[in-house]
């Protein structure tokens, strides 16, 4: 038995089995390359779903996690710390926002901005308590937590976890009429992500964000934006609602705001909404701690370089033009996203979709599939051209193209 076969081995045997991770044992990694137990390098074409979009063992931030462990890593929230202050204005900043609420994970996140909708809407707009209502798409992913997945309509996410939480109405992503009917008096949020991650990378139509923009402001209803793996460079500018001019209400971050080092999430909004709290109603414990802190303070800065939006839009217009050729092959059935990040469906004749992603796992790169015959390209904004091409032909060998 090989080292990576004992290591999987293992691990099937003492852990739940709750992912179904391709048949690889990371060992180490640095920038877009990762090396397994046996010393076999793979290009990462995946990015840890965007949360490494600053690539493996990023130097920066590296360095600045190595600073803050060396002086205090966790207060909680009973105490003040001298990284906090600074995390949440240039957090703030850095969105065109007011206040900052940290959580830890993206679930976290969004489980905080329903909480923060909610207690909006019974504070400020005056719906009857407990008639509260949020109005979301159709394939959504925003976590796995017994809320969120309340509003799923992924069987495999849905299934045996009830009963499950009302209070949401589940309309087409990308269908204004259908949203615009579903919104009523009682609604107080509409709750989407600007570009749809998990359901293969869909792209709304044009218009339709700048659309439910203008019929929340209309109907006094808060529009969150879940930008967890869309924003943050990821699609070649900070946020992907940028792409259509629009700002939401609130913003739900997570993923690549701890760079791949720590789990950092928020809820960036106005002092309006987010000052609707009141000490003790909402926490976390580890959320806003001084190494998260330090870490997002670095991303933020990293970020207002524009250096890796500006890498993420010209990569991603030669990521897209290369991937545009395979459509109208038989093999390649369409392709979609922005950025840095596209979903690619394969004719199932050809495999499916976990079947590719082990084929290009054999011969040194690794995606993943979602939603039968659909792979997900996502390279962290760091990789070369060259590398992102070597990928590319990769990928043309395993579709015999």
């Amino acid at each position: 038995m090989s080292v990576t076969e004992a290591s999987i081995a293992s691990a099937e045997a003492h852990s739940a089995h709750n992912y179904h991770p391709l048949p690889v044992v990371v060992a180490s990694a640095d920038g877009a390359w990762m090396t397994d137990v046996e010393g076999h390098r793979y290009l990462d074409m995946l990015a840890g779903y965007s949360a490494l979009n600053f690539g493996h063992g990023n130097r920066r931030l590296i360095d600045a996690a190595k600073a803050q462990l060396e002086r205090v890593t966790l207060t909680s929230r009973a105490f003040h710390h001298d990284r906090f202050a600074d995390f949440s204005t240039q957090l703030a900043e850095l969105c065109g926002m007011e206040m900052v609420l940290p959580m830890n994970t993206g679930a976290e996140a969004v489980e905080t901005a329903v909480k923060t909708a909610r207690k909006w809407g019974y504070r400020v707009k005056g719906v009857p308590d407990g008639q509260a209502k949020i109005v979301v798409a159709e394939n959504n992913f925003h976590g796995r937590t017994t809320t969120i997945v309340s509003f799923s309509t992924d069987a495999e996410a849905r299934a045996d976890f009830g009963p499950y939480t009302p209070g949401f109405e589940i309309v087409p992503y990308g269908d204004l009429a259908a949203l615009e009917a579903a919104v009523d008096a009682n609604t107080v949020a509409v709750l989407l992500e600007p570009i749809q991650g998990e359901a293969g990378v869909l792209v709304p139509p044009a218009g339709y964000l700048p659309g439910v923009r203008e019929l929340t402001r209309e109907r006094n209803v808060l529009f969150i934006a879940d930008e967890i793996q869309s924003g943050l460079g990821r699609t070649g500018k900070t946020f992907a609602c940028e792409h259509e001019g629009v700002v939401p209400d609130m913003y739900v971050l997570g993923k690549a705001l701890g760079g791949g080092v720590v789990p950092v999430s928020a809820v960036v909004s106005s002092a309006e909404v987010l000052g609707v709290f009141r000490p003790g109603e909402h926490g976390s414990t580890f959320g806003g701690n001084p190494l998260a802190c330090a870490v997002a303070l670095e991303v933020i800065a990293m970020l207002r370089t524009g250096e890796f939006q500006q890498r993420a839009t010209e990569l991603g217009e030669h990521l897209h033009r290369e991937l545009a050729l395979l459509v109208g092959s038989g093999t390649v059935q369409a392709v979609r996203g922005r950025g840095l990040w596209a979903g690619v469906d394969i004719a199932p004749a050809h495999g499916t979709g976990r079947e590719i992603s082990e084929k290009l796992m054999d011969l040194g790169v690794l995606v993943k599939d979602t939603h039968g015959s659909t792979i997900r390209i996502a390279p962290p904004l760091v990789i070369s051209k060259e590398d992102l091409d070597w990928g590319l032909a990769q990928l043309r060998t395993v579709l015999n193209l």
